[in-house]
């Protein structure tokens, strides 16, 4: 696992004094480590003494990040003619990815124009600026983050550490989904709760207060599953009458992956949900030697290894066939 060197948190640190200001954006449909990030980096932007807002194109459907909608705007009210201000985009590599954001005076901001520095940890990322720290290598951006402040800072107080260890948590499915040599990310952690971190806390935040209509929910994208190549690959979905007759809060995809890529023989599984009557989006999950990044960036997306997603064009009964195409090769 890498850490980042001196040499990093120099450019951030430089990138950060250039401004007079500075604004602080994660990927639409943000998750737990999206939005730990964000704060995690506004903290260290407190500490050195930085105006900065938060921003977020939304919607904050999951349960576990609900509490903190409010500490995030959708309007980029800082940009002052005259000053100086910068864009930190974390958890993505992409302008395309953050959604649309608003300025003061103008229906939609294009946040291309201001100078930009990228914090993300994706396989996919591909940064649109010459600043960045990109590496795929790390579980979270958070424990990225973590290791900016621990640099640049110092030792975490305990709001910034319970809200990093969250975003750790998150993206590593509270630590199952780690690989051999990840000493660091355990030290890390124990980092953290050395600052006052609750692990059951912060487990109870992830996993409770679900609806009982998500439960449902559950039962009818199980039952739908299909099986395909041998077993190695099921895909099952939710349609827009779903979303309806259950809620389109508090969604509990994590559990249906679990439960599926537990199955014998299972390899993979892509959940595809119908935004729109024109568009859907995909999780696409694996267990271990598949790389389903390359496939949700056949649609548009991208992501990890082990985990990714994308939003695209078309109709659950038109995406099956192309889905189970781009994975022939793959599993047959």
């Amino acid at each position: 696992m890498k850490i980042i060197n001196d040499q990093q948190a120099q450019s951030f640190k430089e990138f950060v004094q250039a401004y007079d200001s500075l604004i602080i954006v994660g990927h639409k449909e943000p998750d737990g480590d999206c939005i730990a990030s964000s704060l995690g980096v506004a903290a260290i932007l407190k500490k050195m003494g930085k105006p900065y807002q938060l921003i977020s194109a939304g919607p904050f459907k999951r349960t576990e990040i609900k509490p903190y909608e409010k500490l995030f705007g959708k309007q980029a009210t800082i940009l002052q003619t005259g000053k100086k201000t910068g864009l930190i985009i974390v958890d993505c590599g992409e302008f395309k990815r953050i959604g649309e954001v608003f300025s003061q005076d103008t229906l939609a901001t294009d946040m291309s124009s201001l100078p930009t520095f990228f914090i993300d940890h994706h396989k996919t990322s591909s940064p649109e600026s010459e600043h960045y720290i990109i590496e795929p290598t790390s579980p979270a951006t958070s424990y990225l983050v973590q290791q900016l402040y621990e640099k640049l800072i110092g030792p975490l107080d305990k709001e910034t550490a319970q809200i990093l260890f969250f975003g750790l948590a998150t993206d590593t499915g509270y630590f199952r989904f780690l690989e051999e040599n990840s000493s660091d990310i355990f030290q890390a952690a124990s980092r953290l709760v050395d600052a006052g971190v609750s692990p059951r806390t912060t487990y109870d935040s992830m996993t409770s207060g679900k609806p009982f209509s998500t439960r449902k929910l559950l039962g009818v994208t199980l039952a739908r599953a299909t099986q395909y190549y041998k077993g190695k690959l099921i895909i099952t979905y939710e349609t827009m009458e779903d979303t309806r007759n259950y809620g389109g809060e508090g969604r509990d995809s994590d559990s249906l992956y679990q439960l599926l890529l537990s199955c014998i023989d299972v390899e993979v599984v892509v959940f595809i949900r119908q935004e729109t009557e024109q568009s859907c989006t995909m999780g696409l999950r694996s267990r271990d030697q598949i790389d389903v990044s390359t496939v949700a960036a056949a649609f548009g997306g991208g992501g990890h290894k082990n985990a990714s997603g994308c939003s695209t064009l078309g109709t659950i009964e038109e995406l099956i066939p192309k889905i189970l195409s781009e994975f022939e090769s793959k599993l047959k």
